[in-house]
């Protein structure tokens, strides 16, 4: 079944990544990173967060914005960003909730996205929180949507 996939813009820590790479190994989600990361993809502690299942992920790699957008024109998916800037809940049951064909695209720990990947999103979702919270961490805030989307489409 094809169901949508995760991507990470430029991930900051290794350990949310790693956690987030065995996360869509076990979910049967497909994780995609944008660089440049924050760290060295074959750091130490990317591998003891993920620990065996990194090699049973389903990662690509994209070396940076300008070759994920057009891998993912090409592919014709639709590209829905997770935003805190967004008044839309990621499960609220309208046309903007994700489809199997969606790209759901978390930005990076310390920043987010700039502007251009900002402007560039399809649909723009939320995780509702209490009111005066800032965000949540970045491993969590993917684990809540995997589990939306594992609900929807399966395993």
């Amino acid at each position: 079944m094809t169901k949508p996939l995760i991507a990470l813009y430029q991930p900051d820590i290794p350990g949310n990544t790693g956690s987030i790479l065995r996360l869509g190994a076990c979910l049967g989600i497909s994780i995609h990173i944008i660089g440049p990361a924050g760290f060295d993809m074959t750091d130490r502690a990317l591998k003891r967060a993920g620990m065996d299942y990194i090699e049973m992920a389903a990662l690509t790699r994209h070396d940076g914005w300008e070759e994920f957008e057009a891998w993912r024109k090409q592919e014709t998916r639709r590209l829905v960003l997770m935003t805190t800037l967004s008044a839309t809940p990621y499960a609220d049951g309208t046309a903007q909730t994700l489809t199997a064909q969606d790209v759901v695209l978390f930005g990076r720990e310390s920043a987010g996205v700039p502007p251009k990947v900002h402007d560039a999103a399809d649909a723009r979702l939320t995780i509702p929180m209490v009111e005066g919270r800032r965000s949540l961490n970045l491993a969590m805030s993917v684990a809540i949507v995997a589990g939306e989307i594992t609900r929807r489409f399966g395993l």
